[in-house]
């Protein structure tokens, strides 16, 4: 699929070269959708706002007045006038008999995906949760008593989704309640469905798609969620987990990041809409500012792995998003954040994003999880090519994700295995965005074994199956190496993680690294003590606040 093209997750034949499905347009029918078509010249809700959108719908959300009571005239920000609206009309929320019928084609695509065995959702019980803040919601047992959307429990069921992991449990019925979230949680905790499903939810309950008003299409289009994310591999990897629950409904999802034709992305939101928008900030604040997305008509505000886009520099367009466009304000959207760790640079971003938040912490923040198996390996820089060929000869099944330092590396660890008669692929910042997913699509199918990976892929990277993670380089800080052992043991499965370490650019790490070891119960090399006692660089911030 070409992912420079929304998705139309109705998933069955017989759609428009628009990709919608042709139905009735009687009242309360799916309708055309055309929340992009321009009202007809006198029509309220011109193309230049002669009123504000206010939803069909009064059901209250987070203790602040009617769905649609949260917007109301236009207002100064910063000097500009925030931009008015489009009287967009929506249809009567979504029943049973109302959903697109299903195709067994698309659910094959969608829903056959193999997680692997070693499955442990047991042990997600025993995973300390701490909740600060007031809230009235009370945590989940089970998806049928979630309040979630039918149609959601439906596309659940498919997904042999059973028994919510903890940040589901606790971060679901938050969100549906209405409050703002900061969360701190391990990738693969199952944070990505924490934030989808009650935005999923709650539009669908509230009103049904967009009904026609005209023909022709608005260059500007109004997504009803925004869901910011630091990488190209990460908004592709959310997409893919929007389609899964999207299915069936009229949800237009669309994708918009950097490194691929901006074009394409645009003639995508345009010809097909914008309900749910997936982007990086950088192309996010491109469109906006070309015109082609205005965030006026945002309920949902996410910013996943806010440490990672602030690792990468990210800040000052996060802040001009959210600060300086024409976007809904925090007191009248709903805002979620989820990082892995929690410094004061995340604390300032939440103080100034978020309205009283509810404080999530899934286990320690920036622990590693107790079901990956941690062995640390003193190996020479000239032997690490060597140690991977004996890794892989002892770990004989599944998958296995190596992680280099240097892209040089990382094509000539390829190399050195496809000598070895051993398939493997490589992404590093060189190759093309075409090349980085065609070999993250082969790993993830299978067709290779072993993928060497820069930083490029340290964050959010979800791989099902990965049994085995190689740190062919530790990386500088202990946050870091936590995020990357984090590709395995995904959704309780179990895991191992096998770095290589030597005194030559690895000893200031030593410290951080035996009390990560300490803290996941695992056993530590005693040669490791040695290097533990002198100055611990890195960022210290394993289990800490």
């Amino acid at each position: 699929m070409d992912r420079n093209t929304s998705y139309n997750t109705r998933g069955f034949p017989g759609q428009s070269t628009q990709g919608r499905p042709s139905v009735s347009r009687n009242a309360g029918a799916p309708g055309q959708l055309g929340r992009f078509s321009a009202p007809a010249a006198g029509q309220q809700g011109s193309a230049q706002g002669s009123g504000n959108y206010v939803p069909p719908s009064s059901r209250p959300m987070g203790g602040t007045g009617s769905y649609g009571g949260r917007y109301g005239a236009p207002q100064e920000r910063h000097g500009q006038a925030r931009r008015t609206v489009p009287d967009i009309k929506y249809s009567a929320p979504w029943e049973e008999k109302d959903w697109y019928p299903a195709n067994r084609r698309a659910e094959t695509k969608l829903f056959h995906r193999e997680q692997g065995t070693g499955i442990k959702f047991e042990d997600y019980g025993s995973i300390p949760v701490e909740v600060e803040g007031q809230t009235e919601a009370v945590p989940m047992e089970g998806y049928d008593g979630s309040g979630l959307h039918p149609l959601l429990k439906n596309n659940l069921t498919l997904l042999a989704y059973k028994v919510p992991t903890p940040i589901q449990k606790y971060g679901v019925p938050i969100s549906i309640s209405g409050d703002d979230i900061m969360a701190c949680a391990q990738t693969g905790s199952g944070k990505t469905a924490a934030f989808i499903l009650p935005i999923f939810s709650q539009i669908l309950s509230m009103h049904g798609p967009p009904v026609e008003q005209s023909r022709g299409y608005r260059r500007t289009v109004y997504p009803l969620a925004v869901i910011m994310a630091p990488t190209r591999e990460l908004t592709l990897q959310i997409l893919e987990e929007c389609e899964k629950f999207g299915y069936r409904t009229w949800l237009s999802i669309c994708i918009a990041y950097g490194g691929a034709p901006a074009i394409a992305q645009i003639q995508a939101m345009e010809s097909n809409g914008c309900d749910i928008l997936v982007a990086t900030p950088g192309r996010l604040k491109d469109f906006v500012e070309r015109g082609k997305v205005s965030l006026a008509n945002v309920k949902y505000l996410v910013l996943d792995e806010a440490d990672r886009m602030l690792d990468m520099g990210f800040e000052p367009q996060i802040r001009e998003i959210v600060e300086r466009t024409d976007i809904t304000p925090k007191e009248g959207r709903q805002t979620m954040m989820y990082s892995a760790t929690f410094p004061p640079e995340i604390r300032r971003l939440a103080r100034d994003f978020l309205r009283k938040y509810v404080f999530i912490t899934i286990g320690r923040i920036g622990s590693a999880p107790e079901n990956i198996e941690q062995e640390i390996l003193y190996v020479e820089e000239n032997e690490k090519p060597v140690a991977v060929l004996d890794m892989l000869s002892r770990e004989k099944e599944g998958q296995v994700l190596v992680f280099v330092e240097r892209k040089v590396d990382a094509r000539d660890l390829e190399g050195f295995l496809l000598s070895k008669g051993i398939n493997a692929v490589s992404i590093h910042g060189d190759k093309t965005q075409d090349q980085r997913e065609n070999a993250i699509n082969a790993f993830k199918k299978k067709t290779c074994r072993v993928l060497a990976a820069t930083s490029v892929a340290a964050r959010g990277l979800d791989i099902p199956n990965v049994s085995c993670v190689i740190n062919f380089d530790l990386p500088k800080e202990i946050d870091e190496y936590v995020h990357k052992i984090g590709r395995t043991a995904r959704a309780g499965n179990t895991g191992k993680a096998i770095s290589f370490f030597n005194t030559t650019r690895d000893a200031r790490i030593a410290r951080d690294l035996i009390g990560v070891l300490e803290e996941s119960k695992k056993q530590v090399p005693e040669w490791l003590f040695g290097f533990g006692g002198g100055s611990s660089g890195g960022s210290q911030s394993w289990g800490r606040r």
